[in-house]
């Protein structure tokens, strides 16, 4: 599967009985994964539930044998040394008793405990597991809204798997132990089961009901939740913070907030109190049949048919199977919710990339000879009908120093994501000395590029982190992280820090320290500088830097890159001047390809936007 699909449901208005049984038979995978996560601990509260669920059946057969031999004691002719035997016999039942409910509560809290162990344990993995395979996914699959639903929905159902672990358990105990009350009644009347199973019927029909409803709500409502996780992270984020007070947007923020909220509380309360009214008639039938078999079985204790020892015995039999039935009804319901949504998170992993990998790929070129080629290559953002490249024909020869320019939105990062494969083209190819891009190891391909792009992300790490974050492998290497740093002149940022490459960068955590939107740029700059690379891709690297800071980037980026290839996009002219040649673009294809000289002496485009950039330093 190479696209974001919605699974075997569609967005419709109702979930049919297939779909239903497709959503149970998530059950056994996710035990699967439950098992995988830790088998010691799974086993253990198997074992231990399956012990804690004959426990009750037991009590009470033990209570039928204490109220039978106390009734024998009381009323009993029988000589002193027989009447003391009885009471001895006694005793003993009533010690059984003591340490079956002492088994019982120390069962009780021990499965507990192991609970919220693995419960913690699969939501560490599931989570892990979500990520690891959204970085295998392709970047154009996070541009595309129906991924992000399907990511959100996956994501936040993180807890709801930890309270399904429980839930099944819970419910796989509860129906051993429904098995042995049933079996108790099966041998007194087998008839009474069978009443007890028609008149309960109507409350099972209507939990499943209602189960796809609640589904079909939550699933109709996932792309305005994460419209109110957006709204909540936007009114409390550092970033917005400024342009909240300056524009005065709160009110409108917290308005268009509470809009969403209340439509969605609404249509939730809507469905909760018809299920409430409609779940309460449902279990009139159930209550009249326990209360038909209480009638039966008091008829039969005054037709002195049974002792009342059994009738306490079949009574809290009865008793404790309606409150059984009860509780797995309700617990039913939310397992069957829960398999629902476990559909979402097995449907994510089998979203595929449409990046293929080969088996067997063609190794890196080191040296490269001829260089990276464009052929007619187009380029189509997902859901769109406009083309973000097209028509592009190009050679980026080795040891080349190549400048992008344009106006916003004339393609240039599209272009450089095509080179790095962060895209396949729509149409064309893009070819490596010779061979298309994708005969490579994609992973190889882009260890060999060192890229910054304009968007770079200020991770709260420390500081040496940071820059570590271009070349994770060499983490521990002090010596090259701080070599990277001087070299992108974050090096005299770092020094100015509390801690120095220790310092956590960012107001997110405790004693973190917040850089200067050019100090932010320095550092991710000196990312590109971790790698040994023979290309290296900057977009935008000095756009919050002053004049001088840029002019000494560029000048130490000149000085670096002398044997390897490098690509740079920058609407400062003043630095494009140093590339061999310059690519113009508009409306994603290639206006224009010379050197500052002669694209100037050509009067075209570059010419242009030029001298109407040099025109305000006049």
């Amino acid at each position: 599967m190479s696209d974001v699909k919605e699974g075997p449901r569609k967005k419709t208005e109702r979930i049919s009985i297939k779909d239903r049984l497709v959503a149970y038979k998530n059950l056994p995978k996710f035990c699967a994964v439950v098992w995988r996560t830790s088998p010691s601990l799974t086993f253990a509260t198997a074992f231990l539930r399956i012990v804690q669920a004959l426990l009750p059946i037991l009590v009470l057969w033990v209570g039928k044998a204490i109220i039978d031999a106390l009734i024998n004691i009381t009323h009993s002719d029988a000589p002193l040394r027989d009447y003391a035997w009885m009471w001895d016999h006694l005793w003993k039942w009533v010690v059984i008793e003591f340490c079956i409910v002492i088994v019982s509560t120390f069962l009780t809290k021990v499965i507990i405990l192991i609970d919220d162990l693995l419960g913690e344990l699969l939501t560490n993995r599931t989570n892990a597991m979500i990520i690891a395979h959204a970085a295998t996914l392709d970047l154009d699959q996070f541009e595309d809204s129906v991924f992000y639903d399907k990511l959100e929905r996956t994501r936040q159902q993180a807890i709801g798997r930890k309270a399904l672990l429980s839930l099944l358990f819970s419910q796989v105990q509860d129906s051993i132990t429904m098995l042995s009350y049933i079996t108790a009644l099966l041998a007194f009347q087998p008839w009474i089961v069978l009443l007890l199973a028609v008149f309960f019927l109507p409350s099972i029909f209507g939990s499943a009901y209602f189960n796809a409803k609640n589904y079909l709500l939550f699933r109709s409502q996932t792309e305005k939740r994460r419209e109110l996780d957006y709204l909540s992270l936007i009114g409390c984020s550092e970033a917005s913070a400024k342009e909240i007070r300056l524009f005065n947007l709160a009110s409108f923020f917290i308005n268009r907030y509470r809009i969403i909220a209340v439509n969605l509380y609404l249509a939730k309360r809507k469905l909760g109190v018809k299920q409430y009214y409609v779940g309460s008639l449902l279990n009139v039938p159930g209550a009249i049949g326990f209360y038909l078999s209480f009638v039966y079985i008091i008829k039969q204790v005054i037709a002195r048919a049974i002792s009342i020892g059994k009738l306490t015995l079949l009574l809290g039999v009865i008793k404790q199977l309606g409150n059984i039935v009860q509780n797995s009804a309700k617990r039913l319901k939310d397992i069957a919710q829960g398999a629902y949504y476990l559909q979402d998170f097995f449907d994510f992993f089998e979203i595929r990339p449409n990046i293929a990998v080969l088996a067997n790929p063609r190794p890196f070129p080191n040296p490269i000879i001829t260089g990276f080629t464009f052929e007619n290559v187009g380029f189509k953002y997902r859901n769109s009908d406009k083309w973000a490249n097209r028509n592009i024909n190009f050679t980026l020869k080795p040891g080349e120093k190549v400048a992008l320019v344009g106006e916003n939105g004339a393609g240039k990062t599209t272009f450089v994501k095509l080179l790095a494969r962060l895209y396949d083209p729509t149409e064309g190819r893009i070819t490596l000395d010779g061979y298309d891009l994708k005969e490579y190891d994609i992973t190889e391909l882009r260890m060999q590029m060192g890229v910054i792009f304009q968007d770079f992300i200020r991770y709260q790490l420390t500081a040496a982190e940071n820059i570590a974050i271009g070349n994770i492998d060499q983490a521990d290497n002090k010596e090259l992280i701080t070599e990277s740093a001087k070299q992108s002149l974050a090096d005299v940022v770092i020094e100015k820090l509390p801690l120095k490459y220790d310092q956590m960068l960012g107001h997110l955590f405790v004693n973190g320290f917040e850089l200067s939107g050019g100090e932010w740029q320095k550092v991710a700059l000196a990312r590109a500088y971790m790698r040994d690379a023979p290309i290296i891709i900057l977009d935008e690297p000095t756009a919050a830097l002053d004049a001088r800071s840029e002019y000494d980037v560029f000048k130490r980026f000149s000085e670096m890159t002398q044997n390897r290839t490098a690509v740079l996009i920058s609407h400062r002219f003043s630095t494009v001047r140093m590339a061999d040649r310059i690519i113009v673009m508009d409306k994603g294809e290639i206006l224009e390809i010379g050197s500052h000289e002669e694209l100037l002496r050509n009067e075209g485009r570059y010419e242009e936007l030029f001298q109407l950039q040099a025109s305000g330093y006049k």
